[in-house]
């Protein structure tokens, strides 16, 4: 689409937003920025925009003759696609994108995408370190925190980017194909958002849609979503497990993995060989190699990254020991399948925080997997009496309210005992609470940090 002298609607003015008005402006559109938060000021829009002349700004509600004027919408990831605004525009036929569908536009060399309800953060971070050591164009955007819009003008034929995309946004790509593209797992999430499972698979398999069979998607084999999505998916597939010898993919076996063609088995490094802990990160190694070969990468160039790769900030990190206590950040577990690969990584007796905003999920196979592993649970935020009755209907009563984190933290340090971890891995978002994750997770490594020995 042409988008000079066109009148484009971008809704929402966080960073996904401004990235888009930018773009918008260098391609000659004459964007109009809307946000509807009633907390949010028509001034406060501006400062962000930090001197960018563009057509309008609105804030709260938006006048019909603004919305007559439009050609195309571009919507920010955090808003909803089936608002009364985008039914408004979609009974006029006008298209409604995303920040990735209007990235793809200027985009001119190869793409690299990663989905899925865990992992995207820490595969697309090692994939694009992995490209990195063989190219010196290399842009990792997305869901990860850069906007495409910023850099998909930067592009080059000899370029690659490498993008995490979330579901929200995969809801609003048209045209965006990808060389390979990935679906790591698909687990319950955003259902206060997707509002069915089904809805939720569809908006993560988008990733995949205008794929062809000279394009490859990379699977999770022991996921039910992805290996029955691998049944229909129009690129050619690369499957991994960490689960089941395969005939052909990448593989787990004992320690070891392994890659398979045709039956004849390869085996290419032991999981001890890497920094990163946990099946879920070996699961992501894995389906990093499947990414990078598909690529065109050689198999020695990756295994050097991936022997040296440390894990991501936020993602069962380590923080210290203080007082024999073993401290665990994964405040990006931020719903139960998440925090289940939380657990599992954690060798000795944990005590662990939990609780957040309610996302509609819910937490038994979390519960499940404390397995006596977890030797107290402290609950904080909208969800912790939610999570306290399922941890009573599955058995487990050792957990306790905490009012404020700083109240949660006192609890952790006072009960962990030499030898023993405390882990803040909490299965639900943040919101209410904190900002973000990386907020969440900030204070807890500050306070952490602060413990006198």
């Amino acid at each position: 689409m042409n988008l000079e002298k066109k009148k484009v609607l971008v809704v929402g003015s966080g960073i996904s937003g401004i990235g888009a008005v930018k773009m918008l402006i260098k391609q000659g559109a004459y964007p109009v920025l809307f946000d509807e938060n009633e907390k949010i000021t028509k001034e406060d829009i501006e400062a962000k925009l930090e001197g960018e002349k563009i057509t309008e700004v609105y804030v709260h509600t938006l006048p019909q003759e603004v919305k007559d004027s439009i050609s195309l919408v571009v919507l920010s990831p955090g808003v909803p696609v089936d608002t009364a605004l985008c039914d408004e525009f979609r009974k006029k036929g006008i298209s409604i994108w995303g920040e990735i569908e209007l990235g793809f536009q200027a985009e001119k060399g190869k793409v690299i995408a990663i989905t899925g309800t865990n992992g995207k953060t820490t595969t697309t971070t090692l994939v694009g370190e992995i490209m990195k050591s063989r190219n010196e164009e290399v842009f990792v955007v997305g869901n990860i925190g850069n906007p495409y819009t910023l850099e998909s003008d930067k592009t080059s034929e000899t370029s690659v980017t490498v993008g995490e995309l979330s579901s929200f946004q995969l809801e609003t790509v048209e045209n965006f194909r990808p060389m390979v593209s990935a679906i790591l797992n698909v687990t319950p999430d955003h259902l206060n958002r997707h509002h069915t499972m089904e809805n939720y698979a569809k908006a993560k398999e988008a990733i995949a849609m205008n794929q062809t069979k000279e394009d490859t998607c990379v699977l999770n084999y022991d996921n039910e979503y992805t290996r029955a999505f691998g049944e229909r998916c129009p690129a050619k597939v690369v499957y991994f497990s960490s689960c089941h010898k395969l005939k052909d993919g990448i593989y787990l076996d004992g320690e070891e993995i392994c890659i398979a063609e045709n039956g004849k088995e390869t085996r290419v490094m032991n999981i001890h060989d890497m920094n990163l802990v946990g099946i879920c990160n070996v699961e992501n190694v894995m389906a990093a190699i499947g990414i990078c070969l598909n690529a065109g990468v050689p198999l020695s160039s990756i295994l050097n990254v991936v022997r040296t790769f440390k894990a991501v900030e936020h993602r069962i990190e380590f923080v210290a020991t203080k007082r024999g206590v073993d401290y665990y950040n994964d405040s990006k577990g931020t719903n139960p399948d998440a925090a289940i690969q939380g657990i599992k990584a954690m060798s000795k007796k944990t005590v662990l925080i939990g609780g957040g905003y309610d996302k509609q999920n819910e937490y038994d196979e979390w519960i499940e997997s404390f397995d006596g592993k977890v030797k107290k649970l402290v609950l904080i935020g909208q969800t912790r009496e939610k999570i306290a009755e399922c941890a009573k209907k599955h058995g487990f009563t050792d957990y306790c309210f905490a009012d404020t984190f700083e109240e949660a933290m006192q609890i952790c340090t006072d009960t962990a005992k030499p030898g023993e971890a405390v882990l803040l891995s909490p299965a639900c978002a943040s919101w209410g609470m904190f900002p973000n994750y990386e907020v969440r997770g900030k204070i807890f490594k500050d306070y952490v940090n602060n413990i006198e020995e």
